[in-house]
């Protein structure tokens, strides 16, 4: 998968493609069903897939106050894309000028400069341009005039709920993760570099790898059953979200118990994945009773993992 950084960098004689549009923020089931749709088509035409996206999110500069806290990382977010066959990805910075285009300034002008649709797949809900004022039906005179084809992707529901970024973002916070990931189609994850703790988990023989957490989303409070990715190998894994309140901690850590394994990770890179939420994070007596409550911890993981090759494909 090519990304190319700006519409400056997109060749000038790139072929026709069959895109699609938006943020694409956690790349979840209906996320998926669009990209689906376009890779397909694609391939029929024998033609480039590619998704046209933005950084930073529209509403960091339209409604600051109003921005949410992305589910992805950029790195996680083209993983993702390029995971659902994706062929290139072309951001383009989003800023004041770009937010006061109208929906038929940025067709008629902006992306058609550099970029030629032979079909353009989006979302039933798909809003564009200034005020968000254009819709899928605008799109679609738009395509008629300019000659380009537009695909409207039926929006996808879980257990009656639509999904959307939105509603993931809710569902993380709240630290349902396997609601999140019915949703997602995989784990929530987060990403970051391992970093120097305070050495407790180790006193506790319950050694943690501290997460430098990359991501701006993160669940709710509590500890996890988590399947880690490091060193070219998968763990199953317990997860800490919160403040130790044990030891009088105020600031939020996200520390992690791989079940046997014992190397040094420290400076490498590690992705963890929820899995499932097994309980609120409390404060103990002390050290003591904290172990005894890890060591319970540990068991309800080993015993989730129990007969699974693996937690997720």
């Amino acid at each position: 998968m090519t990304v190319w950084n700006g519409m400056d960098a997109f060749p000038r004689d790139a072929a026709p493609v069959v895109a699609t549009i938006g943020n694409y923020d956690g790349v979840h089931l209906g996320h998926r069903a669009i990209l689906e749709s376009v890779v397909a088509a694609a391939r029929r035409r024998g033609l480039p897939s590619l998704v046209v996206t933005f950084d930073p999110h529209p509403l960091a500069i339209v409604a600051p106050s109003r921005r949410p806290r992305l589910l992805q990382t950029r790195r996680q977010k083209l993983d993702s894309l390029d995971g659902c066959g994706i062929g290139g990805v072309l951001i383009l910075r989003f800023d004041a000028t770009f937010a006061a285009m109208t929906g038929e300034e940025f067709f008629r002008t902006f992306l058609r400069g550099r970029v030629t649709p032979a079909a353009i797949h989006v979302g039933a809900s798909f809003r564009f341009g200034h005020d968000r004022a254009g819709d899928v039906d605008l799109l679609c005179r738009i395509g008629s005039e300019m000659g380009f084809e537009v695909v409207g992707v039926p929006q996808v529901a879980v257990s009656g709920e639509i999904v959307s970024s939105s509603a993931v973002r809710r569902i993380v916070e709240d630290g349902d993760v396997e609601r999140a990931a019915r949703m997602l189609g995989r784990p929530f994850a987060l990403a970051g570099e391992v970093v120097a703790g305070d050495g407790r988990g180790r006193m506790l023989d319950f050694p943690t790898a501290n997460l430098d957490v990359e991501n701006e989303m993160v669940p709710h409070r509590g500890v996890y059953v988590t399947e880690s990715s490091v060193l070219s190998s998968r763990n199953p894994s317990v997860t800490n979200v919160g403040v130790r309140p044990t030891f009088g901690g105020e600031t939020l850590v996200v520390e992690t118990h791989l079940i046997d394994f014992d190397e040094d990770l420290l400076g490498e890179r590690m992705e963890v994945r929820f899995l499932a939420r097994l309980r609120d994070e409390k404060r103990f007596s002390g050290g003591d009773e904290l172990a005894d409550q890890i060591a319970r911890d540990r068991a309800a993981a080993v015993a989730y993992f129990q007969g699974r090759d693996t937690a997720w494909p």
